[in-house]
């Protein structure tokens, strides 16, 4: 596990790597963020979208959250956190791609598959319950399926609900539209190390070769 001072020391390490061995990739970003990638994943430790991409500094924008949901575009309330990350990515960085990554044995997803009506989370059940929908058609579709089984395939489709989500912000539409951002959901197995990615043709995700 990760002590206060193998952390420190990581930063250590990281500092003379991009400020003392060689400091030309932040010299090139102290003005600005070059992102053209919006990533939208997990809290879960084992699913950091940079390491699991071998990205630098610079590469991603990253949005984490319980469960990897973008929430639909709605102004109630008070705070939005997600939604903000994501106009910024969209309007300010003029990200070209967004991904939705989800991944095997989430406990977001777990806790809305769960959930029987008696769970009194303050935060985490709203929260997930952005993916219900895709809950709603596990149960009818995989009905016959083990628990772990549907458990994939509900994790799978929250990401489905999550692209749909992100077409009611009114500049991803646009930008769609105009052949200038493009959608992607991609699923990381954490239990054989393999990342899948949705192919509306087939409906379906598949193994990244």
């Amino acid at each position: 596990m990760a002590s206060q001072q193998k952390l420190l020391s990581g930063f250590k390490r990281f500092q003379q790597q991009y400020f003392g061995d060689d400091r030309r990739l932040y010299e090139s970003m102290k003005d600005g963020q070059p992102a053209k990638t919006l990533m939208v994943a997990c809290c879960d430790s084992r699913v950091d979208p940079a390491i699991l991409t071998d990205c630098d500094p610079g590469d991603l924008f990253t949005v984490r959250n319980v469960a990897n949901l973008v929430p639909p575009c709605e102004t109630g309330g008070d705070y939005h956190g997600t939604s903000a990350a994501i106009e910024f990515a969209v309007n300010n960085l003029n990200v070209e791609n967004i991904i939705v990554m989800g991944h095997a044995n989430c406990g977001g997803i777990q806790a809305l598959w769960d959930d029987d009506g008696t769970v009194k989370s303050q935060f985490i059940q709203p929260w997930v319950f952005i993916a219900d929908k895709a809950r709603e058609k596990v149960k009818k579709e995989h009905a016959g399926k083990d628990r772990k089984q549907q458990l994939t395939a509900c994790e799978q489709e929250a990401i489905l609900v999550s692209l749909e989500n992100l077409l009611t912000f009114k500049c991803i539409k646009e930008r769609l539209e105009q052949g200038n951002i493009s959608l992607h959901g991609w699923y990381f197995d954490v239990r054989i190390g393999e990342l899948f990615s949705y192919q509306a043709q087939t409906n379906s995700f598949e193994i990244v070769r």
